[in-house]
């Protein structure tokens, strides 16, 4: 009742500033730039959470640059009905996006060359993932200094079994499932043959996958496309002489190489014909006004499970992976339950997995959440072990191209650092009142009553995640322990294998949840739940890495130490 009233009073502030504005803009307009620079760097979210906006609140970032995936498409949609415009200029730069994000942008940039316009790409220094990206543009421009850093995919894969005997150390671990290779990193000399044959299944797919991408972009067979990746990398000049760039010009010369005012200076001061979108609002005549909708856009509630699963609050420590932690996600996922504004809800999933029984908690919850309200998981990067887990409570389970899912399996262990302790000339006393009391001590090793206790537990966890997926992708337990035993899948194979319902786009996803719900919005807003917290206490973390835990995770070899990407659901500019 309220919204209406309120609405009105907006816009006719709006309107008055907007005709209070069209004197100075009429004096000072602008003429409209022929291309419009977009600047997309790192992995910008899918979408800006519903936050307040205050109009003394500066966004922190740079001129043109894109603060997310859906602000992109508004703007192209935009620009693609302005016959004044004839394309855009993306620059690149030290891109994280995952394949899923990678291949829509690429489609929203097919549609806007659909309606006549052109995409130049730019990049000072583009690798894999940037070329890629550039292989959907008409045309590719690199500065004379500039790289071309295209020499495919290389994983390196780390067994450091003989590092710990030397130093005294030694892992005692159990686990669950012939290809869950978490554990091997400490307890095998060599890297072993499943965890060999995974890595190279993974890279023979992404290799092939940006070749048909280069071979796609670039108008070349797929055998001269594999011949150009095994070529790199490339100088700018030699990349031109290939054929896998078009145009040899910095940000300076690129106005003259598009056919467009050649003077240095005016390209300088942004005058030459080549401007950001702000740019090109500012040259209507009338000013563009964001009207207050008479009735409040469908809300969407947003669950973001990034990084290790662990029993402590979210966040993220100054070293190491991002933390899901199950007590801030268990709140959020009440809170959503519970909030009467938000029909649906999607639970964004990335997470290599971690702690058995914090995942178990999670699940809990989400299963809950269901209970109340349709829950759609989607996944563009990783949801492995108990990040798969978690996934299991939501009514259908998305995937983004390339993403990773599966893992199902479960470890558990300790190391003893006896032999280490008697190097160094410490003695330590092992008392205990109860057979297993000293099962996880670092003092000795497992006795065998121990092992078998530690054993029991791993198969117990392991038939429970089992049975879990049993219940929630509708298979039996043998065929999922056929998909199980820590195999690690993409997500074209995960859908082959029942492991995902729907292979598609978050916006996709959001628009699947919201249509379970019986909603159908053009216009939507996500309201995030169990963010975060902006400081990360790590004592509390350190005392639940130090309790006894089954661990149902997978190490993500080629992410690094830490797990990257995680989706920033907690800062920015609200839904314009």
């Amino acid at each position: 009742m309220l919204r209406p009233v309120v609405a009105a009073v907006v816009n006719l502030v709006l309107l008055l500033g907007a005709a209070l504005r069209v004197p100075f803009r009429l004096v000072r307009r602008r003429r409209a730039p022929a291309y419009v620079h977009f600047v997309l760097k790192g992995d910008p979210p899918h979408r800006q959470p519903l936050q307040r906006r205050w109009p003394w609140r500066r966004e922190r970032h740079g001129p043109g640059e894109i603060t997310s995936l859906h602000a992109l498409d508004e703007a192209l949609d935009a620009l693609g009905a302005d016959a004044r415009v004839k394309g855009i200029v993306l620059e690149v730069h030290a891109l994280d996006l995952p394949a899923a994000k990678r291949a829509w942008v690429a489609e929203r940039l097919a549609a806007f060359r659909g309606r006549g316009k052109e995409v130049v790409g730019t990049a000072v220094s583009a690798g894999n993932g940037e070329y890629a990206l550039l292989c959907a543009a008409d045309r590719i421009a690199l500065p004379p200094a500039g790289r071309l850093e295209l020499t495919g995919f290389v994983v390196e894969s780390t067994a450091a079994g003989r590092a710990f005997e030397q130093l005294g150390i030694r892992p005692e671990f159990v686990r669950r499932g012939e290809h869950k290779t978490a554990p091997e990193l400490f307890t095998r000399a060599e890297v072993s043959p499943n965890q060999r044959a995974a890595l190279e299944q993974f890279l023979d797919e992404r290799h092939a996958e940006l070749v048909e991408v280069v071979a796609r972009g670039r108008r070349l067979t797929p055998d001269d496309a594999r011949a150009r990746v095994d070529q790199g990398p490339y100088s700018a000049a030699r990349a031109r002489a290939l054929g896998l760039v078009d145009l040899l010009a910095g940000d300076l010369e690129l106005p003259a190489a598009l056919g467009l005012d050649p003077d240095p200076d005016r390209a300088l001061a942004g005058t030459a014909g080549i401007g950001t979108f702000r740019d090109w609002e500012r040259a209507h005549r009338l000013p563009r006004v964001r009207w207050m909708a008479w009735r409040r856009p469908t809300r969407l509630a947003v669950v973001p499970v990034s990084g290790m699963i662990a029993q402590a609050p979210s966040g993220a420590p100054p070293l190491g992976p991002a933390v899901a932690g199950s007590e801030t996600l268990v709140a959020g996922l009440r809170q959503a339950a519970l909030d009467r504004s938000t029909p649906a809800a999607v639970l964004y999933v990335n997470s290599p997995g971690g702690s058995a029984l914090a995942s178990e908690l999670v699940l809990e919850e989400v299963r809950r959440l269901a209970a109340r309200k349709p829950v759609v998981a989607y996944v563009d990067r990783v949801a492995a072990s108990g990040g798969y887990m978690v996934a299991l409570g939501a009514r259908e389970i998305w995937a983004g191209a390339g993403s990773i899912l599966g893992s199902i399996g479960v470890f558990a262990g300790k190391f003893d650092l006896s032999e280490l302790l008697s190097r160094l000339g410490v003695h330590r006393e092992v008392l205990t009142r109860g057979e297993h009391a000293g099962l996880l001590t670092s003092a000795r090793p497992m006795s065998p009553g121990e092992r078998a206790a530690l054993d029991a537990e791993v198969e117990e966890i392991y038939r429970s995640f089992v049975d879990q997926v049993s219940r929630s992708r509708r298979l039996s337990p043998g065929e999922v322990h056929a998909r199980g035993e820590g195999r690690i899948y993409t997500a074209a194979r995960a859908r082959e294998a029942g492991l995902v319902d729907t292979l598609g786009s978050f916006e996709a996803a959001c628009a699947r949840a919201l249509a379970l719900a019986g909603v159908t919005a053009r216009r939507f807003e996500l309201r995030p739940f169990g963010l975060p917290r902006r400081r990360f206490p790590l004592a509390s973390l350190l005392r639940g890495a130090l309790a006894p835990a089954v661990y149902a995770l997978w190490w993500p070899a080629w992410s690094g130490p830490g797990l990257r990407g995680t989706e920033d659901f907690g800062t920015g500019p609200g839904v314009s």
